[in-house]
């Protein structure tokens, strides 16, 4: 497909040798203009599709090109060349442009920049969230929106040829009682009344395989009022939902399974991916083998419990306290090494970790060591410990040393060699959750997850527990999650798709039929009406692209994203609105507000 346009004959990528001779027109950004003499200069053309080289050799065109400013967007004709010292480097290196004419199309009209464009992921946040269109200049931040484009392609593309249909929900829906806060949007004809944006099309999606759709999917944009971290932006997301009617737990694996592991070995900063089928472990097996329910496969290290033989050591952090430990062979950290680690374990997990080192001797010494006297022989037992062994140990509520664990073993893991096979996407699948918990505010039983999963035993599992037969905690659902290199790419679960198993499990955290039909009532009719059993998942988009694009940061891969505290530096939002549209809208706003 040509570039060609009324403002170009080429592209500023497309040059080659065998273009020497033309006569070409290029239109791009001033990049840059390097003055050599008086009356010689190298210019710099940037466009989408690369750069090339301009050459001015005359008073006169020097005259022109020194009355623009840099980022000015410029067309320039002239001959093309053969350049006598080629530059390997670029794909139009072997080239560049002796120019007749140059015409300004968009005169950039200040002398300074707020950053250099080709160094801007060295420049402020805030500049570069401020000055988005500027930033998106640079071809290194470029890449990854284009990156962007071409897996959301790939995942579109594979998805249809799985079968899968692309429906569009709505944006605007009613109010979610589950899951974090909402975006409320006024509805200007019921007063008093408000729509919401999505949290997700969870409902919409089971109301379609309701409705007799097999297989949907759709790249869904998704809202959720909640605060920013490395791996979520704020404000609104997207994931590839899928939903597949007629189908199980395992059916759902085997489409993801076939459909990610090809994109993210062709578009990945690695190019190996896992073999389906993944890895499946279940919640309670990683939390005690990990130290959590993201666990980062590419580690070959694993968590031990120690406590039984921790008790009545005279250490009193140990005593009556669950201990884990991780071994980490091959360890030759000093202790100036070792006590920084122990310090950012601390940071990330808010408990201190305890150590004890085997020497190149085999001698135990440091940290706790003196509390195992006498216990040696069955730590090394416990621990299968060699020669040059650090070991790192968290004590706690049961929860609260896994999880410590969990972050020792990932530093761990990336700080001592050997111990970390990182140039790979290592998948697997979390299963079994729980699927209820005692809540840490209420202190009552709730859901774990998701409060339209069908529990493992079904309606018969609900009435033993009902009966006090079994125990409520005890109960699993057939939930599970995507996890990708320490990263939770996705939940999903086969659905509840009884009324009676439905009404039975709301039951279970005080919530009776009435409630359900409150709060749900589009799904629960619909299900009364005949459900096929359906099952699903939405694998986040953008931290697939930010695994893939090596980043650790997930504005990197948003073309515009917002800031930690969910504002939009470059649009000014959220911002104030005129009185005439809180009226129209019957809002009255209480108490302070933002400037």
């Amino acid at each position: 497909m040509s570039d060609k346009t009324m403002y170009r004959t080429h592209n500023c990528g497309e040059l080659r040798a065998e273009n020497a001779g033309e006569t070409v027109t290029l239109a791009g950004w001033m990049e840059n203009v390097r003055e050599v003499g008086s009356n010689f200069a190298f210019v710099v053309l940037r466009d989408f599709y690369g750069t090339t080289q301009v050459v001015v050799e005359n008073a006169e065109m020097m005259k022109t090109f020194k009355g623009i400013n840099k980022e000015s967007t410029v067309a320039v004709t002239g001959t093309v060349r053969l350049r006598e010292s080629p530059n390997a480097k670029l794909p139009t290196g072997e080239v560049e442009i002796v120019p007749e004419k140059v015409t300004v199309l968009g005169r950039c009209r200040y002398n300074e920049l707020p950053f250099e464009i080709n160094r801007s992921r060295d420049a402020d946040e805030t500049a570069r969230l401020r000055y988005r269109y500027l930033d998106l200049r640079n071809p290194a931040v470029k890449s990854n929106i284009i990156l962007r484009s071409n897996v959301v392609a790939a995942l579109r593309a594979a998805m249809t040829a799985h079968g899968f249909m692309e429906i569009t929900t709505p944006i605007l829906t009613a109010s979610s009682p589950e899951g974090a806060r909402d975006y409320l949007v006024p509805a200007r004809k019921h007063p008093g009344k408000f729509y919401a944006l999505p949290q997700a099309p969870q409902q919409f999606k089971q109301l379609l395989m309701t409705s007799g759709f097999d297989k949907y999917f759709q790249i869904a944009p998704c809202f959720r009022d909640e605060d920013a971290r490395g791996d979520r932006s704020p404000g609104e997301f997207y994931q590839l939902d899928m939903e597949m009617a007629f189908a199980s737990q395992e059916d759902v694996f085997a489409v993801l399974e076939d459909v990610l592991p090809p994109i993210f070995a062709k578009y990945g900063t690695y190019d190996v991916a896992s073999d389906a089928p993944f890895r499946r472990i279940s919640y309670n097996d990683a939390m005690e083998t990990y130290g959590t329910d993201k666990p980062d496969l590419r580690i070959d290290l694993t968590v031990k419990d120690i406590t039984e033989l921790s008790q009545g050591l005279g250490f009193e952090p140990f005593e009556g306290r669950t201990v884990k430990a991780v071994a980490v062979t091959g360890c030759t950290l000093t202790r100036k090494q070792i006590d920084k680690l122990c310090a950012d374990v601390e940071v990330q997990a808010g408990r201190k970790p305890y150590w004890l080192r085997i020497d190149e001797h085999g001698a135990m010494a440091g940290g706790v060591t003196k509390f195992f006297s006498g216990k040696e022989a069955e730590l090394r037992e416990a621990l299968s410990l060699e020669d040059n062994t650090l070991v790192l140990i968290a004590a706690g509520k049961k929860g609260e040393a896994q999880k410590t664990a969990g972050v020792m073993l990932k530093m761990a893991g990336a700080l001592v060699p050997g111990h970390m096979d990182a140039e790979r996407y290592e998948f697997c699948w979390i299963v079994d959750f729980p699927m209820y918990e005692i809540g840490e505010e209420s202190g009552e039983l709730e859901f774990c997850h998701n409060p339209f999963s069908m529990p493992n035993g079904g309606l018969e599992i609900l009435l033993k527990a009902e009966r006090g037969e079994v125990d409520p905690l005890d109960i699993y659902a057939y939930q599970y999650d995507l996890v990708c290199n320490g990263v939770e790419l996705s939940s999903g679960a086969v659905r509840n798709h009884d009324p009676e198993i439905m009404v039975k499990a709301f039951e279970m955290v005080r919530l009776g039929e009435d409630d359900v039909k409150a709060k749900f009532p589009a799904m629960y009719n619909a299900f009364c009406y005949g459900a096929p059993p359906h099952a699903g998942i939405a694998p986040g988009v953008d931290r697939m692209v930010m695994l893939l694009a090596g980043e650790s940061s997930i504005r990197e891969i948003i073309p515009f994203p917002m800031n930690k505290n969910a504002q939009d530096m470059m649009m000014g939002a959220p911002s104030a609105v005129e009185q005439k549209q809180l009226d129209e809208l019957h809002i009255a706003l209480v108490g302070e507000t933002e400037d």
